[in-house]
């Protein structure tokens, strides 16, 4: 192979590589109707938790079934498993959206979770 085929291939998969990190940012479009929905619950008095995926932040996040690779999770050996049908994402971890006020214990929590966070990003440069 010649100099000129080797960079025309090497411009290809970064072209390649460009397209997988766009098509990953991609959000749900359910997420502002869940956002109408939490502000008009707590209009009414109505506080609630919902799982939401961390990727493409849709509501529709649900529980890995044991038969589907969590039988750990389901016997509690570990904690359960969940899937978003929307963008393929599967981890233990999910984040729940919420429209109750925040107590003064959670903005603390909050403020030590950023704070956390810069010292990790210093440490790795």
């Amino acid at each position: 192979m010649s100099e000129e085929e080797q960079k025309q291939k090497k411009k290809k998969k970064k072209k390649k590589q460009i397209i997988v990190l766009e098509t990953e940012k991609v959000e749900s479009k359910l997420l502002p109707e869940l956002v109408e929905a939490l502000d008009d619950l707590e209009r009414e008095k109505k506080y609630v938790d919902i799982q939401v995926c961390p990727c493409c932040k849709s509501p529709k996040v649900r529980r890995v079934d044991s038969m589907k690779g969590d039988m750990s999770g389901h016997m509690g050996l570990t904690p359960p498993k969940y899937e978003c049908p929307e963008c393929g994402w599967r981890e233990r971890l999910v984040v729940k959206a919420t429209n109750r006020p925040t107590s003064v214990k959670d903005v603390v929590i909050m403020a030590e979770a950023v704070e956390a966070d810069k010292e990790r990003q210093k440490r790795r440069r």
